[in-house]
């Protein structure tokens, strides 16, 4: 850089007389701020534009703030804007924008607030670069966004195509979807950009049927569009919708992107739909796409969840950088798989390479502690949790740590945890000692445990089931009775059980007595000759 940038400091004659910039001196100016990727870059050109007085002109000015901000010198930035005298809303918009950048929201709107002192008005860029940083307020942003809406109406740019979209995305990122709605519903002009984000907003909110309406009335459609109601569908925990949408989106001939196969990717994890995961990663090497630190972490999700561990290792040990998550990520796999040492081995590959966990990377610890039956290790690790890791134990570390030891046979040990708790237990808890109890003979904990998830999920008939069975093996026959009595007075019935099939990348989901499948008579034909072949051998299933 510096090589490049000398002659043209030198072959520009010094000339502090002259305030106005020759075509000569705008294409210098242009080339020196293009080529600025360092600190003394930045500082050289500033000399050059000073010693010609070009750090008086607002459009030069603009772009040298805007080269500050791209090699992330913002306090020179603002200090050279605070030097300039008679600023224009230009340049203002660009400082606005780039301490925006650097999440300094507060700074922003006082930037703006000081602009409107000085007697200038907002334009049509400077409320959306405004609507954009107030979301990354927090509780605050919505109350802040609401006041740009009205400046916005207040200088009669309510209805700018591009204000509305940003309010829209505003009021959508505030989870106020039904604002967001009244906005979209008064444009004349919507952009496919406009159209994404409210089916985004509708996600968001759970709205997953109107998601959908509002997708399918769109009059045209990106990759984004679609990414955006896959991704909505993982996120619903309705993974396969999201396959159907992807295999829907294939055939109308749009290209995924990355984000894209993210979506999909963390859809095949929930569904174990391993065949598609495989298809898809040969697709992201065959198409060269960009593999994101994110990317990668979702394939080596999939890998785990789907059953191929070996290979979500394989994944991992490829991967150059690696953040928290993706050693979390590899780290759960392991448990999930029952390679509790090969899951600990991998935390301690973590701390040597100085990446410091998090909450849910002891969560994955403590869970391969129970997997693994390191009932000693497993205590070390929960009791050390604030005083080595700096974390404050979340009920899911007590879930995990009661699981372990419930697992071990610890069962007095558990129920004291269980006592001592600053947690109200959850459902998940009180089936780790269930399932403790069933495997140990503990009856009465067992029925303790059962009383609980009736009353923590009332409408799971598996629940009464379960306590109506522990009370017959307790020899209890009137409580017995009296239990799925009460189950049939209320209504609840047992969850039906369903299994998923992957053939040819999709993936096929049967539910106990359920006939919508599309081919349920030809699936009850062939079940009902194997069943009257197996009977033909003296098989009773």
């Amino acid at each position: 850089m510096l090589s490049k940038i000398t002659p043209l400091l030198i072959s520009q004659p010094m000339n502090h007389k002259h305030l106005y910039t020759t075509q000569s001196t705008t294409h210098i100016i242009s080339s020196l701020l293009h080529q600025c990727t360092n600190t003394t870059h930045i500082h050289q050109t500033h000399a050059f534009m000073l010693t010609r007085a070009l750090d008086q002109d607002n459009l030069h000015l603009s772009r040298f703030i805007e080269a500050c901000s791209n090699t992330n010198l913002i306090n020179h930035a603002v200090s050279v804007f605070s030097h300039k005298s008679f600023k224009n809303i230009h340049l203002y918009n660009t400082m606005i924008k780039t301490i925006l950048t650097h999440s300094r929201v507060k700074d922003a709107i006082f930037l703006y607030k000081e602009a409107r002192l000085v007697g200038l008005s907002p334009d049509c860029y400077t409320i959306p670069v405004l609507l954009k940083g107030v979301v990354r307020v927090g509780d605050r942003g919505l109350i802040m966004g609401k006041m740009v809406h009205c400046e916005a109406i207040c200088y009669g740019f309510g209805w700018n195509v591009y204000v509305r979209v940003e309010l829209v995305r505003m009021y959508v990122n505030c989870g106020c979807v039904y604002d967001a709605r009244k906005v979209f519903d008064e444009m004349f002009v919507r952009d496919v950009a406009v159209w994404n984000a409210m089916v985004s907003g509708y996600f968001k909110v759970g709205e997953v049927e109107r998601a959908r309406a509002l997708f399918d009335a769109m009059p045209e459609r990106n990759v984004v569009s679609w990414t955006a109601l896959i991704a909505g569908y993982a996120q619903a925990n309705r993974p396969s919708e999201a396959v159907d949408v992807f295999h829907r989106m294939e055939m109308d001939g749009v290209i995924p992107d990355e984000v894209t196969m993210v979506a999909v990717l963390s859809a095949c994890a929930q569904l174990g739909a391993l065949e598609l995961g495989e298809r898809i990663h040969e697709y992201i090497n065959k198409h060269s796409l960009h593999k994101s630190v994110s990317l990668y972490n979702t394939l080596i999700d999939m890998y785990a969840k789907s059953g191929n561990i070996k290979k979500a290792v394989e994944v991992f040990e490829t991967m150059k950088d690696r953040c928290v998550i993706t050693w979390t990520t590899v780290i759960a796999g392991l448990a999930l798989h029952g390679l509790g040492k090969q899951a600990l081995d991998m935390f301690t590959r973590m701390e040597k390479a100085h990446v410091k966990p998090n909450d849910v990377t002891l969560i994955s610890v403590l869970s391969a502690c129970s997997h693994g039956g390191l009932v000693e290790l497993g205590r070390w690790y929960f009791n050390n949790l604030f005083r080595k890791y700096g974390i404050e134990p979340r009920i899911e570390h007590y879930g995990c740590m009661i699981d372990l030891l419930g697992r071990a046979g610890c069962l007095l040990e558990a129920q004291e945890l269980l006592n001592r708790m600053p947690f109200e237990p959850n459902a998940a808890i009180w089936g780790s000692l269930l399932a403790a109890s069933r495997l140990y003979g503990d009856v009465e904990l067992g029925q303790l445990a059962v009383r609980h998830l009736v009353k923590l999920e009332p409408n799971n008939g598996g629940n009464f089931l379960l306590l109506s069975n522990m009370y017959a093996s307790g020899g209890h026959w009137n409580e017995s009775r009296l239990t799925r009595k009460v189950m049939r007075d209320s209504g609840v019935k047992k969850i039906s059980g369903s299994s998923c099939v992957e053939l040819n990348s999709r993936v096929h989901e049967f539910v106990s007595g359920d006939s919508s499948h599309p081919q349920s008579e030809r699936i009850y034909e062939v079940l009902s000759m194997l069943n009257r072949q197996m009977e033909v051998i003296n098989i009773n299933i």
